[in-house]
């Protein structure tokens, strides 16, 4: 009975490479936030020579919202992948981000949601830039989307904060 107890242990916790391919699927979306950002970036050039301050403002945001998504994604494929799969050996490369290896659970929730609130900003702002074509009610569901947000990620950060508090007092690792 206990080679068969060991045998399924082994296969569940095998089981973990089946998310790479989701990760893997992850890092080609960011090549095609690639194509995107340079689609948005060949828009862009003629805006900065030709078009009013506002319209290059909301110009300059569309590419920031695009790396923005993109550095949102690949902080997941990085913590997601070392947390749920396999540690990177990036040996003692120079240019590992400080964070990798750090980031649990809680800590990739909280960035994850700071980055849609942080992109949910920007999508805001480019809508204020043209708040005289907005209606009432187009503004107010922008706002209440983005309170949303806000409102949830402030949730999220004091349910963590509760959360550690409590382990600490028991004197568990977090």
């Amino acid at each position: 009975m206990k080679q068969i107890e060991h045998f399924l242990e082994l296969v569940i916790f095998s089981s973990r490479w089946l998310l790479a391919p989701f990760y893997l699927g992850l890092v080609l979306a960011i090549a095609l936030l690639l194509v995107k950002f340079v689609k948005e970036f060949i828009h862009f050039v003629p805006l900065v020579f030709n078009a009013e301050a506002g319209e290059v403002i909301i110009g300059l945001l569309s590419l920031i919202d695009v790396v923005m998504i993109a550095n949102l994604v690949l902080i997941i494929v990085l913590a997601g992948y070392e947390n749920f799969v396999s540690r990177i050996d990036t040996g003692n490369h120079e240019d590992r981000p400080g964070w990798m290896g750090h980031v649990g659970f809680a800590e990739l929730k909280m960035k994850l949601i700071g980055s849609i609130v942080a992109i949910s900003g920007i999508e805001l702002l480019k809508a204020f830039m043209y708040v005289d074509r907005l209606t009432n009610e187009e503004l107010a569901w922008k706002v209440g989307i983005h309170m949303t947000f806000v409102v949830s990620g402030l949730l999220f950060a004091m349910m963590d904060r509760i959360s550690a508090d409590k382990a600490s007092n028991r004197g568990d690792d977090h």
